[in-house]
């Protein structure tokens, strides 16, 4: 069963507290998610901050045009500096998603470090090799051509 990582860094041309405020707003993901991913937000959130314990729950089609529930916790937060959203009901056997900001001479370092395990054992396996991996490559590019778009 394979275990996989993803990580994108970028440069913006902002200071850390004001990228803070977007990445930290979950209303903001609709925004940085490509189109194709037909994503919403269903939960009525409480706060337009993120805070350990939050949970999230989207509608998402990833492939086929088929229609999915993904449901995120919140479980690590410290203000400006990073959060990490890990997957409770969704696509993935395992779902863990670091988001960093570093202060970096040029305005703030933004990371995103993404652990995941498809389902299916030696079938999910395959399945990142041909589908998977190209995918989140897909929207993590979408990702950072957007916040170029909206900071730099």
């Amino acid at each position: 069963m394979g275990f996989y990582q993803l990580k994108k860094e970028q440069i913006i041309k902002r200071s850390p507290e004001e990228i803070w405020d977007f990445i930290s707003d979950p209303m903001n993901l609709q925004i940085i998610t490509p189109p194709t991913m037909g994503f919403s937000i269903t939960s009525d959130l409480e706060s337009n901050k993120m805070y350990p314990g939050m949970i999230i729950s989207y509608k998402v089609t990833p492939l086929l045009g088929i229609p999915m529930t993904w449901v995120t916790e919140i479980t690590h937060v410290e203000d400006k500096k990073y959060f990490v959203d890990e997957q409770r009901i969704g696509p993935y056997k395992m779902w863990h998603h670091e988001h960093i900001l570093e202060e970096h001479p040029e305005g703030t370092r933004m990371i995103d470090i993404i652990s995941y395990q498809p389902p299916f054992g030696f079938l999910g396996t395959a399945a990142n090799m041909l589908i998977i991996k190209g995918k989140l490559q897909q929207i993590f590019d979408y990702r950072f051509h957007k916040i170029e778009e909206l900071f730099n």
